[in-house]
C-alpha cells in the first residue's frame, strides 16, 4: 500500500475516508478545497486502497467511501502477481 505526503490533498480526502466517512465532491470543495475529487480518488485507487463510489437514493450525487475490497478482486490480485504482472 502507497503512503502519501501529509501535505498533499491525496492525503486530505484519504485519511478523512479512511475515518470511516463518505465524501461528494460539494463536501470536497467546502471542507478541503479539492475542486477535482474524482482524480484524487483515482490516485488513492493507485495506491492500492479499495474507494467506491456510490449514488445518493433520489440523487445524481456521487459519494465516495473506503471499503473492503471482495474476495474475487483480492483473487484477481494474487492471479495477476503469480502471472508476473506488477505494478
Amino acid at each position: 500500500m502507497k503512503l502519501f505526503n501529509p501535505e498533499s490533498k491525496t492525503y486530505t480526502v484519504f485519511k478523512f475516508l479512511k475515518e470511516g466517512n463518505s465524501l461528494t465532491q460539494q463536501e470536497a470543495i467546502q471542507r478541503f478545497n479539492v475542486k477535482n475529487l474524482r482524480a484524487e480518488v483515482s490516485r488513492i485507487r493507485q495506491g492500492g486502497y479499495a474507494v467506491y463510489s456510490q449514488t445518493r437514493k433520489g440523487t445524481d450525487v456521487t459519494e465516495y467511501v473506503i471499503g473492503q475490497p471482495s474476495r474475487e478482486i483480492v483473487a484477481l490480485g494474487y492471479k495477476a502477481k503469480s502471472m508476473g504482472i506488477t505494478l
